[in-house]
């Protein structure tokens, strides 16, 4: 591995007490373990951002893992639903989601007289992720970014301390399953979030349910295509049970991201109606 755990844990020092935005995925649960480990329980909070773009099962495995680590940890009410903008579901919308985010971190940071800190990585800094900046702007450090860790360094030395974490699935806010342009509502949240516990629930772990409307487009890893063919019937009932009528298979198969690359598309479309 390219990344040190000691250069990591050098940088923790370095920062003092910090509260740790704590999703409960790999990058974030290496994050405040280490911190936790290096720092001491009492200068570091975990603060998990509870909002309808959180899936329920992510808020339950937060606290498990806090109490099985032994983390100070809240949860915090967001307000990124109340954001028209956010709403709207521009090319901007992670940008006001880790505002609201930071708005909320921001008292506890104070109050702890800590830095927050964010589990983004290297091999997070390519795509279209105008959240980094915005969280940035607003005070926010990354240690992952600033010690070079990418994903495979993250899964490695979540490996070497033993952390359960270390081959969690990728995951996002619900609200990525949303093209840019579609508006983010409780019912399209809801919609996304069941299909894919239902699809979980049949054995899929790396998964996206993206939403178009009526059509549900499906991405797995692409050696699980086949499986998913091999289970037809029941993915498309788990699928239509959520509220879709229509059930894709998405052949390129499971990528982060997959939806940025309507941006430029989105970008004109926004432009030509007069749109900010």
């Amino acid at each position: 591995m390219s990344a040190s755990l000691e250069e990591l844990q050098h940088g923790l020092r370095a920062l003092g007490p910090v509260v740790v935005a704590f999703s409960g995925g790999a990058d974030s649960a290496l994050l405040a373990k280490v911190a936790h480990d290096t720092l001491g329980g009492e200068a570091v909070l975990c603060a998990t951002a509870l909002s309808p773009s959180l899936g329920a099962g992510e808020e339950v495995e937060c606290r498990a893992l806090a109490g099985e680590w032994g983390l100070r940890w809240v949860g915090v009410e967001t307000s990124e639903m109340l954001d028209a903008a956010y709403v709207a579901n521009g090319a901007d919308r992670c940008a006001r989601c880790k505002t609201a985010l930071m708005d909320a971190l921001a008292p506890l940071a104070a109050s702890e007289e800590a830095t927050v800190v964010l589990g983004v990585n290297v091999s997070d800094l390519g795509d279209h992720r105008p959240g980094q900046a915005a969280a940035a702007a607003a005070g926010a450090r990354f240690p992952l970014v600033e010690a070079g860790f990418t994903k495979e360094d993250i899964r490695h030395w979540s490996r070497v301390l033993g952390l359960r974490t270390w081959d969690k699935p990728a995951a996002a806010c619900l609200a990525s399953r949303l093209p840019y342009g579609t508006p983010v509502t409780l019912g399209r949240l809801a919609a996304v979030e069941e299909a894919e516990a239902s699809l979980r629930g049949l054995g899929f772990a790396q998964l996206r349910v993206r939403h178009h409307g009526e059509v549900a487009r499906i991405e797995v890893e692409t050696d699980a295509l086949a499986e998913v063919l091999a289970c037809r019937a029941d993915v498309v009932a788990a699928v239509r049970g959520a509220g879709f009528e229509f059930v894709a298979l998405d052949l390129e198969g499971f990528r982060s991201g997959s939806l940025n690359r309507t941006l430029g598309r989105h970008r004109r479309s926004a432009t030509e109606s007069g749109a900010p």
